[in-house]
């Protein structure tokens, strides 16, 4: 059987995350991509210049036509926007009850603009988390959404990862690629162990979509049915070439997107 994914999410108008970057990284990684939008964005990899939420019923809509058609393996959550949005998508996962969900707490863009309206943060831990297979926030978000500093060692980035887990998720993915030194260690937590994934630090501009991307491609190793760790393992491997590959592109003034089918041109 095909395997299928679905990413609830934002657009992108410059193709490089979203929705854009999250159907680029299933079909990159052989999955069939099926996609919910939440908001229209205009933006490029300069920054953001408008936003456009899609009515909450309609997102709903939306969720509704994927799972009562598709087999959906596993589904990507981005950028909410909106209480009311995240509302609508609690209520439907809830009711059609997807194996997986990845829930990627978009809050600002790689360009700094804010994607999350500050009263949905509320929301977005008490309906959203307790319905996470795993949640994928950096270094910044877990700090903005916890109210405390950048965790700065790896016991902060645990105990800040365990403190997340308590709100009702069932795994924590801290990624590291805001922090220093040569390596960008990411943090698997559960409520087991904490599993340290590190790769080289990769020297480059265009990292624009890098968030978006790395959760679709753990949601799309799930969809195909791979245990949790080995998706965030894969997926991980996968983003890191991905990064190194994207010097080969020449797109924007800006933060450039990354190099989804690196391993295709």
């Amino acid at each position: 059987m095909t395997p299928v994914a679905l990413t609830i999410a934002g657009s992108d108008s410059s193709g490089g995350a979203g929705i854009q970057a999250d159907l680029k990284s299933f079909a990159a990684l052989g999955v069939y991509g099926a996609s919910a939008i939440t908001a229209l964005t205009a933006q490029n990899t300069t920054g953001v210049s408008g936003i456009h939420p899609v009515p909450a019923s309609f997102v709903t809509a939306q969720i509704d036509a994927v799972f009562s058609d598709l087999n959906v393996g596993a589904v990507k959550i981005g950028m909410v926007a909106q209480a009311e949005t995240i509302v609508a998508i609690a209520g439907a996962l809830q009711r059609w009850a997807p194996r997986h969900i990845v829930l990627d707490p978009v809050m600002v863009a790689t360009s700094g603009d804010r994607l999350l309206a500050a009263e949905a943060v509320d929301a977005l831990k008490t309906m959203l988390f307790p319905l996470a297979s795993l949640i994928t926030p950096n270094l910044p978000e877990v700090a903005a959404l916890l109210n405390e500093p950048v965790a700065s060692s790896e016991a902060d980035v645990e105990g800040q990862g365990r403190q997340l887990l308590a709100m009702g998720c069932r795994a924590v993915l801290v990624k590291g690629g805001h922090g220093h030194g040569t390596e960008s260690i990411d943090y698997l937590i559960d409520g087991e162990r904490s599993i340290a994934l590190a790769a080289p630090r990769i020297a480059t501009a265009n990292t624009h979509g890098t968030g978006c991307s790395l959760s679709s491609a753990i949601a799309a190793g799930l969809a195909k049915g791979e245990a949790m760790e080995t998706a965030v393992r894969n997926a991980k491997a996968w983003i890191t070439d991905a990064i190194a590959a994207a010097d080969r592109f020449a797109v924007g003034h800006g933060h450039g997107p990354v190099h989804h089918f690196h391993k295709y041109y």
